[in-house]
């Protein structure tokens, strides 16, 4: 019986199931560990995951959404780190109700290991028994998973119980997504004629490209986003001061990489990106008139895209796009030729009636007042 959102008691039919399932997996000594790991110790797993991000680091965690409202689970097999999930733990009152959020998990995909099909079963149980069952949370998961890969095949079977939330305006994310796999000279023949045109004519410029990932480089993107955002005076979501807090916290392997362009000295375009696991996700980005008049983003991005190939990273994330409402960012994104997709639908469950029915109209007014400024936001 498919767990879906509303309260539905654990039967014996559910409890028969779920033995039968995990027969198979005995061999092994599985151990689950809530809320043991430090965010030092956090850290240190993380790196050892293909899937690991930016969102399940533990600086995301406890700069936006304060270490006090986090938990974290580990599964381990026979001792080995084998699983990860870092939730949002919202509580509105003392009362035993609220909700549990992952983001961009779980983590499963070990770096230098096969697969093994019994991980993520494992991961949606031991999550479904500690937020579910024992800590009544209604339970939202935004997957790190595009629309037919073999991930998103994974976590749909992984969390069947699940229900598929529908896609609106505030939960969808659409992006291109490049596969860095060929070689600089088949990725640069793939872009679009325009977009290489343009490249051509920032790399005749004498523009300078400066890299790092400490506080000088972020500062110097701050200032040109700063004055980016006086010159078209936008609303958006994103705090660049949150991010540049992380960049502080995070540790020397998941620092964020900055890009910064200057002309005549002067920096005019620059970028942030976040290359972790196999996959690089663009972050952030500003650009001066003087930038513009350079074409210092095409030149930025090439250059981004030679050091992530260095790297071993195999995809690049161009961030969010929207035809209809940022037709400029959609069109300059296009011109990588990158794959046109989106993440799967998030997924949410609850077996409490009174969690569920409290989150639901929680998110219903939140989507209500935030949709306005979904398409200006990079991710919330």
């Amino acid at each position: 019986m498919p767990r879906g959102t509303a309260a539905v008691p654990t039967s014996s039919v559910q409890l028969a199931d779920r033995e039968e399932e995990l027969k198979p997996m005995q061999n092994y000594d599985w151990q689950i560990e809530v809320d043991c790991a430090t965010p030092a110790e956090w850290s240190k797993m993380l790196d050892l995951f293909d899937d690991a991000n930016i969102y399940q680091t533990a600086a995301y965690g406890g700069i936006h959404w304060d270490e006090k409202n986090l938990s974290r689970l580990v599964l381990k097999r026979d001792g080995e780190v084998m699983g990860m999930a870092q939730f949002r733990i919202v509580r509105p009152t003392p009362l035993k109700f609220g909700m549990a959020y992952l983001r961009w998990g779980p983590l499963w995909e070990r770096r230098g290991l096969p697969l093994d099909p019994e991980v993520p079963t494992r991961m949606a149980r031991a999550i479904e028994d500690e937020y579910l069952d024992k800590r009544k949370l209604f339970l939202r998961i935004l997957p790190n998973a595009f629309a037919g890969s073999a991930r998103a095949a994974t976590m749909q079977a992984a969390f069947c119980r699940f229900t598929p939330e529908p896609f609106d305006a505030t939960n969808l994310y659409r992006t291109f997504v490049l596969d860095l796999a060929p070689s600089l000279d088949e990725l640069r023949k793939g872009f679009d004629a325009k977009w290489r045109n343009k490249l051509s004519g920032a790399e005749k410029n004498g523009l300078q490209m400066i890299a790092g990932s400490g506080r000088a480089e972020y500062n110097a993107f701050r200032e040109i986003y700063n004055q980016m955002r006086k010159r078209k005076t936008f609303e958006t979501t994103v705090d660049v001061e949150e991010f540049g807090h992380m960049q502080e916290v995070l540790t020397e392997s998941q620092r964020m990489r900055i890009l910064v362009c200057k002309d005549k000295g002067i920096p005019v375009a620059a970028l942030v990106v976040s290359a972790m696991g196999d996959s690089a996700i663009y972050l952030l980005g500003a650009t001066s008139d003087d930038g513009l008049k350079s074409k210092g983003a095409y030149l930025l991005h090439w250059t981004m895209i030679q050091w992530l190939k260095e790297a071993g990273v195999r995809w690049y994330d161009l961030g969010g796009i929207d035809p209809e409402e940022n037709p400029g960012v959609y069109t300059f994104k296009k011109g990588f030729s990158g794959v046109d997709t989106c993440q799967i639908n998030p997924m949410v469950a609850s077996n409490s009636a009174l969690s569920s029915g409290i989150v639901k109209a929680g998110l219903v007014m939140q989507r209500a007042l935030r949709g306005p400024l979904k398409h200006l936001a990079t991710r919330n």
